[in-house]
């Protein structure tokens, strides 16, 4: 077994003659390298705008959200018997509805969210986004930075609220805040709690309550015995299930862009065969030979096949260690800026998942690394020692 390696060894990397047969073997690894970096690089970047994506929803949205088609009046007993539940952290009431905006440079719809900042600062991550100052948080609104400046209104200005009942309040803006997320910093206006039960005639009701779980992955079960504790006249969605189709289609986008890219690692394999198909021309003589001294086909195959196998190792090494660099940097430094009103986020997201992301990749790459030495492989060990020495 020592002497195939050794020969295989020898093949690849020829001091002789034979050195265009080592130029292209230096160019089949660069290919499945670039192929590997490449894919990890993007799979960092798609688990990223994941995981980026669903903090700042949970931030600004809980894990489950209770509502109903009519005011909810009995909210305190409702939280006090969700929090006794189990993995059921805390919970909070909010108002929210859609009322007209009037500025000095623009009228538009807007979503006003009122909520108990103490209670909501358990289930979200609102005092974050508030940032300094939550201690005037009842003495006005809240606006996103964004919507800031599309209005040209800065905090200590005034705007006016008009509800779908026609009442109006002319409210001052206590302060910004920024979730880092453009569509919800540009449409929503946080109040208090009380304020908006003024505002939108609730009397001492409100129009649903959030709810956090200490284990991300029990929304779903808890869902049923939240339920089961309130009754069936409460229509309750996880953050899942309010964003069903926008991770589904991340999710598929990130899919496609593996199936696609694992193309360019196809394209290398077609250099490995090239490369073992030409050593082999290059080696007939040498095939030739170590038949002739007994060297069994299987062990001839053994040899080629080790040398598609080199390529393949050495081209995911060197490609993960490109593709982990490249997205530890991307996210240290964050030097890709993005278009916030495109992509929702100001920037280029990474998050580096070992498994299943960089294991696949390698996984893939060095599979069909083996796949492609077969044929070359196959033929080598197909040779007659004797036509192989006769041409010679």
């Amino acid at each position: 077994m020592k002497m195939i390696f050794w020969i295989a060894w020898r093949y690849l990397w020829t001091k002789r003659k034979e050195r265009f047969v080592s130029l292209i073997s230096v160019i089949s690894i660069l290919g499945v390298a670039i192929g590997v970096a490449a894919l990890i690089i993007v799979l960092a970047v798609m688990s990223g705008f994941d995981k980026d994506l669903k903090e700042k929803i949970i931030g600004n949205y809980s894990h489950i959200v209770i509502e109903a088609p009519f005011p909810i009046s009995d909210y305190t007993r409702i939280i006090q018997d969700i929090n006794k539940l189990e993995h059921i952290s805390a919970s909070a009431p909010f108002i929210q509805n859609q009322v007209f905006l009037e500025a000095p440079q623009q009228n538009r719809g807007i979503l006003v969210r009122g909520i108990d900042l103490n209670l909501e600062s358990r289930v979200t991550d609102i005092e974050r986004y508030l940032g300094q100052k939550t201690r005037d948080f009842n003495k006005g609104v809240f606006i996103g930075k964004e919507l800031s400046g599309i209005l040209g209104l800065e905090a200590g200005d005034e705007l006016t609220l008009i509800n779908p009942e026609g009442g109006r309040i002319t409210a001052k803006i206590s302060g910004l805040f920024n979730s880092g997320m453009y569509d919800y910093d540009t449409n929503i206006i946080y109040m208090d709690l009380a304020q908006a039960q003024d505002f939108f005639g609730f009397s001492n009701s409100v129009s649903g309550i959030s709810v956090k779980v200490d284990k991300l992955f029990l929304a779903d079960a808890l869902k049923a015995e939240i339920q089961k504790t309130i009754g069936p006249a409460y229509n309750i969605k996880t953050w899942i299930e309010r964003n069903k189709n926008f991770f589904a289609a991340l999710k598929l986008e990130k899919i496609t862009m593996f199936i696609i890219l694992t193309l360019i690692i196809l394209v290398a394999a077609f250099n490995i065969i090239s490369t073992l198909v030409v050593m082999v021309t290059e080696k007939t003589k040498d095939i030739g030979i170590l038949k002739a001294v007994g060297m069994t086909n299987a062990k001839i195959r053994a040899i080629f096949t080790l040398e598609g196998l080199f390529i393949g190792l050495f081209g995911c090494i060197l490609g993960s260690g490109i593709g982990i660099t490249l997205s530890l940097l991307l996210k240290k430094y964050q030097f890709v800026k993005l278009p916030p009103d495109i992509y929702y986020l100001d920037r280029l997201p990474v998050s580096l998942v070992f498994w299943p992301d960089v294991g696949m990749v390698i996984i893939a790459a060095f599979l069909i690394s083996l796949v492609s030495t077969i044929y070359p492989a196959r033929k080598a060990g197909q040779l007659n020692p004797l036509e192989a020495l006769r041409y010679e």
